[in-house]
């Protein structure tokens, strides 16, 4: 019997170069939550590395166990590249503020059993997450996540003297036009690993524009990881702990679309259990990053983009991507190298990767019956209501929509992903299921 495109392996060479691809496509999000958190907490920049390691080695272990499993309970068993979720850094930075880092993690080790133990109980409700639901939220992840790819581009203070200067949106751009070159004249492997390539270019163009900086490579030590609850016994605050738990459903909600839309992507369609298996790995990498100091892990969409791109549906890639990742996390070297590569460059390939999902939700949205029902008017009051938090932003690109709103619904309301998650999964349920009845749709095309 053929194997599925999805289990079938392929030559070594390929796998690695794949493989890498995937990990610097991922990569600068992945390490940002570390960061913007390790700078607002005011960590010192030993104790932000150790962040910075602690994230990428529970994120390798996290996108080992989605692509290979464990037994019939935990991982998914698709290209699913795993990552820090930015849903937790708010959460994060509260927690930390009023009780301490030991809270922290105790609310994420708490987090992560409420994750395993909701993991197959939400994973019912995947039948709630038709493709009026799954494509209106796939379109808003690509979309509100095409401001922080024009933040690595442009730069993260709008207000600096050298923001959106020619240099960056130049090599941005050029690699952008680098990749659809590529793309369109090449064929077969060397199409495939078109962004990889025009990362390359895009790194070589900008050392004589002096963007890359070398000298973290050499400061940086071979090996290190920091011991499991480097900053002491986890605490367990009832409000830390229940925010964390908000912040798991969260990632489950966006977990359960990128999912759901690798398994259409793939041609192997996610059943309940599927992402049951998905889910609960996120619930398992919330208590390995409590014990080991790093943060919960969500499917990451910017690497459903780039199966998507490339066709490559193979989830022996994304394992050696997982390899890559735990290499990254035990050799801070080889991190460093890695993260010289100038933001401008990795946002030029990051943007298309972005457009990639929304494309995605488009597709989805394309298998929508939109006459003689409410779906149009589901799709546009999700997209307008849920992308508002992207649009209203500080100067640093941080949403400020409900900013007067009380923390624990800020950590709701203010991911454009949770809300219009949130909105279409509510407004599918009252218009679809609910005592649903035909009724013209008076937003759809007469």
């Amino acid at each position: 019997m053929t194997k599925h495109p999805v289990d079938q392996g392929l030559p070594a060479g390929r796998l690695l170069l794949l493989g890498l691809q995937h990990m610097a496509i991922m990569y600068t999000g992945s390490v940002a939550v570390p960061l913007i958190v390790g700078s607002a907490l005011k960590l010192d920049e030993a104790t932000i590395a150790l962040l910075v390691n602690a994230d990428l080695f529970v994120a390798g272990i996290a996108t080992l166990v989605q692509s290979i499993g464990i037994g019939k309970l935990i991982g998914v068993r698709l290209p699913v590249v795993a990552g820090a979720t930015f849903t937790v850094v708010n959460p994060m930075i509260l927690i930390a503020s009023q009780y301490g880092l030991t809270a922290v993690y105790g609310s994420m080790i708490a987090s992560g059993v409420f994750g395993l133990l909701l993991a197959r109980p939400f994973a019912k409700m995947i039948r709630f997450f038709p493709p009026l639901v799954s494509g209106t939220l796939l379109l808003v992840i690509g979309v509100s996540l095409l401001g922080p790819g024009a933040a690595m581009i442009a730069g993260h203070d709008t207000e600096a003297p050298d923001y959106a200067t020619p240099s960056h949106l130049g090599i941005a751009l050029g690699v952008v036009a680098l990749i659809v070159l590529l793309t369109r004249v090449l064929r077969g492997f060397v199409a495939q690993i078109a962004p990889l390539v025009a990362l390359a270019v895009g790194l070589i163009v900008a050392i004589p524009l002096g963007l890359t900086h070398f000298g973290d490579v050499g400061e940086a030590s071979w090996f290190g990881l920091a011991s499991p609850l480097h900053f002491g016994a986890p605490t367990f605050p009832i409000a830390a702990v229940l925010s964390m738990c908000v912040v798991m459903l969260v990632t489950f909600t966006e977990s359960t679309a990128d999912i759901i839309a690798v398994g259409e992507i793939t041609g192997r369609p996610a059943t309940d259990a599927d992402v049951a298996r998905g889910l609960a790995t996120d619930g398992l990498s919330a208590i390995l990053g409590g014990f080991m100091n790093s943060f919960p892990d969500t499917a990451f969409a910017q690497n459903v983009g780039l199966v998507q791109m490339t066709r490559v549906r193979s989830r022996w890639v994304v394992a050696v991507t997982g390899g890559l990742l735990v290499v990254m996390g035990l050799v801070p070297k080889v991190g460093a190298a890695i993260a010289s590569i100038p933001e401008p460059v990795v946002g030029g390939v990051a943007v298309i990767m972005f457009a990639m999902v929304a494309a995605v939700g488009v597709q989805n949205l394309k298998k929508v019956e939109f006459s003689g029902n409410h779906n149009t008017f589901i799709v546009a009051v999700s997209l307008g209501v849920g992308l508002l938090p992207a649009f209203a932003t500080d100067r640093f690109g941080t949403s400020i929509f409900f900013q007067h709103f009380p923390a624990w619904l800020q950590t709701i309301c203010g991911s454009p992903i949770t809300l219009a998650s949130i909105l279409a999964f509510l407004l599918n349920l009252l218009f679809n299921h609910l005592g649903a009845r035909k009724d013209p749709d008076l937003l759809s095309a007469p």
